[in-house]
């Protein structure tokens, strides 16, 4: 295989996009239910339990319900979870039980391509998760229309960063079981520690400055400023966190792979 060949990108990669949503709609309903039925259970346990002990929090210089605040952050952990899991167990698996990249690779597609079509998908998973909370919270009258809708396309682009670094894992691990050291040091300090629960304001100073560097902790920041039908310009600091980050990891991701399936 000719390293000008694994090294071309091209639309192409959308053909890796449509392999996976036509293995996705033989199964879609099931994959429908976790993003359908996880708002509604936190939204219950928070809203109707921890609220009531909570009250309000003061946020963003207002002070507004605790299950008013949290509900931006279950959309934007779905689609953290929904991206970054597709490109590592899932992903994983097509690439080293099912051969699926083996066989993709010997087809005129470069791995390059491949990659950039897994990254991709686990973005529209993120969307497709984001669309389905939206229409759930919407009953709760939590979102403010029609800023919240741009929260769908802040899903892909989150999708992609998530995605990408999940990839990157994917380059590194040894065996399918090493995901859980990502997933316990990575994964599990944003989503308890990126303003999804509480304000990242209530954190010492140091804790604060870590957070910033979590990309969940800016879309955290775009999904309820969003949420709450404002528009201030600092959201173009998290919007270009976010950018940067996707550019960085997917980059890295198409060299990590690269060197793990090309000797």
């Amino acid at each position: 295989m000719s390293a000008t060949r694994n090294a071309s990108l091209s639309r192409r990669f959308i053909r890796v996009w449509q392999r996976n949503l036509r293995v996705y709609r033989k199964s879609w309903k099931i994959s429908f239910i976790p993003p359908l039925l996880e708002p509604l259970f936190y939204l219950l346990a928070f809203g109707v339990g921890l609220s009531s002990l909570v009250g309000s929090v003061r946020y963003g210089g207002s002070e507004i319900s605790y299950v008013r605040f949290i509900a931006p952050g279950l959309i934007a952990i779905s689609i953290m979870y929904n991206a970054f899991f597709e490109t590592t167990y899932t992903s994983y698996v097509r690439m080293y039980y099912q051969k699926t990249f083996d066989a993709m690779m010997a087809t005129p597609l470069s791995l390059e391509e491949i990659i950039t079509g897994e990254i991709a998908w686990g973005a529209t998973k993120s969307l497709v998760a984001a669309t389905i909370m939206l229409g759930v919270i919407s009953t709760f009258g939590l979102l403010n229309y029609p800023e919240c809708l741009l929260i769908l396309p802040l899903a892909f682009l989150g999708g992609i960063a998530f995605a990408s670094i999940g990839m990157v894992f994917t380059g590194m691990v040894a065996n399918i079981e090493m995901f859980n050291l990502p997933v316990f040091l990575f994964v599990t300090p944003m989503f308890l520690f990126s303003g999804t629960f509480f304000p990242v304001e209530n954190l010492p100073g140091w804790a604060q400055f870590l957070a910033s560097l979590l990309p969940l902790t800016h879309l955290s920041t775009l999904t309820r400023t969003l949420a709450q039908g404002e528009l201030p310009l600092s959201l173009l600091w998290n919007v270009g966190y976010l950018l940067l980050f996707s550019l960085i990891f997917f980059s890295l991701a198409l060299v990590k792979m690269h060197k793990r399936l090309i000797k």
